[in-house]
């Protein structure tokens, strides 16, 4: 299934869409169509383009009429707001800072040989925060028990913290497909551009 990247009014990647809606949001004025150059096209200008093409590499859309290139890239043409800028603490967003890895033991498991470990423990007051939370394997974590690194014997090989953020990070984790590289480009723009961080 094809799907497109999708662009604020100032040309900051904010997220991914499926094809269907790409082509809709265009049709019905609410976004453009954007080319490699970073020209835009109404539904108009760019049906019209689409005539012209042999080839294109998300493919067409067919009716009765015309056939009409499913764009790539979309920039809406109200919307000036960027993505959520924090990295969500979830499970899987903490698993993937850490790397799938056992941060006392240093081993990569999956998801079901890692658990999420509080380094202070929540019966000690520790919270459920990045500055706290680490993952751990089945072992270690029942090794450490209730208790402080220290107390158990153990070392952290990583000191918990908060990830930094990335338009890329941010777009990925909500992203069906994976990224594609004529995205990239885009998707840090606003990083880079230094509007973020």
């Amino acid at each position: 299934m094809t799907h497109a990247l999708v662009l604020n009014r100032k040309f900051y990647a904010v997220q991914i869409a499926g094809w269907q809606r790409a082509v809709s949001m265009v049709y019905q004025g609410h976004a453009e169509v954007v080319d490699g150059e970073l020209a835009t096209y109404d539904f108009g200008t760019w049906a019209e383009l689409s005539a012209l093409m042999e080839s294109h590499p998300a493919g067409f859309v067919h009716t009765p009429r015309l056939r009409f290139a499913i764009p790539e890239v979309i920039r809406l043409t109200r919307y000036d707001r960027l993505p959520r800028r924090d990295v969500a603490f979830t499970r899987r967003n903490v698993y993937e800072h850490y790397r799938w890895r056992c941060c006392y033991c240093g081993v990569r498991f999956g998801s079901d040989e890692l658990n999420l470990e509080h380094v202070v423990p929540r019966s000690r007051g520790g919270g459920s925060t990045w500055d706290n939370v680490v993952t751990a394997c089945v072992p270690c974590n029942t090794r450490k028990g209730d208790r402080l690194p220290a107390e158990a014997g153990m070392r952290l090989l990583v000191k918990p913290a908060k990830p930094r953020w990335s338009p890329a990070q941010a777009i990925a984790a909500s992203s069906p497909v994976p990224l594609r590289k004529s995205w990239l480009r885009l998707i840090d723009r606003a990083y880079w551009d230094g509007e973020l961080g």
